[in-house]
């Protein structure tokens, strides 16, 4: 029964968000360290040669989001299937039934998913006792997009403390925090990087987002003045509210509580970089979920917390995920939307 239910919930979620990569994420995964970008360049640099060779063409771009979104969905299946409670295939299902679920299949193409697939990458080394290559692989995602200092950072982070002594665990999280360093203290481009390469772009087989590579001109000054910080953070301030409640209803309070609710709570300080409310949103209410699956290990929640997860799950189905560029989730319906209440016939 479990398996079935996974299966609906994981095709549910597919229907409802799915989509071809946008304009905005092929921009962004077209930029490269070669063409004098210093920020997001490491899966454009990997896949410059591919689209050398087939002009920038949008299907090199396609192609590679739809494989990483394959691998992220195999990550999940894996999870599932190989967890050794109920209580941890609960939270899979739950997570693709909240609007997370078909916000993953609406991000294909995003960075985001990336910085997650090195994440998982990077556990699974740490897991098999290879903490270098999971060092390695955890600062590559901070190359991937900077954010990763505010989402799979704090995660990979509170497990190695938990696995590693604290000398070690600091060894191993310093090439990504030093890569982190590196990023935001060097300029986001080359000077004249982004006007040569919109000439590069100008013939691409896509219409590239020029704001998209705008962002690599301006400064995080000029980025704030675009936006209201305040009015992001009190969109995410309900969702954060049920995250915090929850986290500590599930968990008595402890140094390792205060840690791992740290990095549940660190990607709301995205609000600070920028305007992507609904994004931040996706990834707050992830990392909610991922470090809950992580601490849960082979335990099964007792009744009286697994009703309270199962009520703070329902209560985040109502924060709104809004999609981009003018994108909503698809109705679960056979006749189209439904009339306007307020009249009878």
């Amino acid at each position: 029964m479990a398996t079935a239910v996974f299966v609906v919930v994981l095709l549910l979620a597919g229907y409802t968000g799915f989509r071809s990569p946008s304009d905005w994420a092929v921009t962004l995964e077209s930029v490269s360290l070669t063409d004098g970008f210093h920020r997001r360049f490491l899966v454009g640099t990997v896949l410059r040669p591919f689209a050398a060779l087939f002009g920038y063409h949008y299907v090199v771009y396609a192609v590679a989001g739809f494989a990483v979104l394959l691998m992220v969905l195999a990550a999940l299946v894996v999870a599932f299937f190989r967890a050794s409670s109920v209580s941890r295939r609960f939270l899979v299902i739950g997570w693709l039934l909240l609007p997370t679920g078909g916000y993953l299949f609406h991000e294909v193409g995003y960075l985001d998913q990336v910085v997650y697939l090195l994440l998982f990458a990077a556990l699974w080394a740490l897991h098999r006792n290879r903490p270098l290559s999971a060092g390695a692989l955890l600062a590559a995602s901070v190359l991937t997009h900077e954010i990763a200092l505010l989402t799979v950072v704090p995660v990979f982070g509170f497990v190695a403390l938990r696995k590693l002594p604290f000398r070690k665990a600091c060894a191993v999280l310093a090439p990504s925090v030093a890569a982190g360093l590196v990023v935001l203290a060097v300029p986001p481009a080359e000077a004249g990087a982004v006007q040569k390469f919109r000439q590069v772009l100008a013939n691409a087989g896509f219409p590239y987002r020029a704001d998209a590579l705008e962002l690599f001109d301006r400064t995080q000054a000029q980025s704030w003045q675009l936006y209201s910080i305040t009015g992001v953070l009190l969109y995410l301030l309900p969702t954060l509210l049920v995250v915090v409640a929850g986290f500590l209803m599930l968990h008595r309070p402890s140094a390792a509580t205060l840690l791992s609710l740290a990095a549940v709570v660190a990607p709301v300080l995205l609000a600070f970089g920028g305007w992507d409310e609904a994004r931040w949103g996706f990834l707050l209410i992830t990392n909610f979920v991922l470090v809950l699956w992580l601490r849960l290990g082979s335990r099964e929640l007792d009744l009286p917390r697994f009703g309270a997860l199962a009520v703070i799950l329902l209560i985040l189905t109502h924060p709104p995920m809004p999609y981009f560029d003018g994108y909503r989730p698809r109705d679960v319906t056979l006749v189209g939307p439904p009339h306007a209440g307020g009249n009878v016939s």
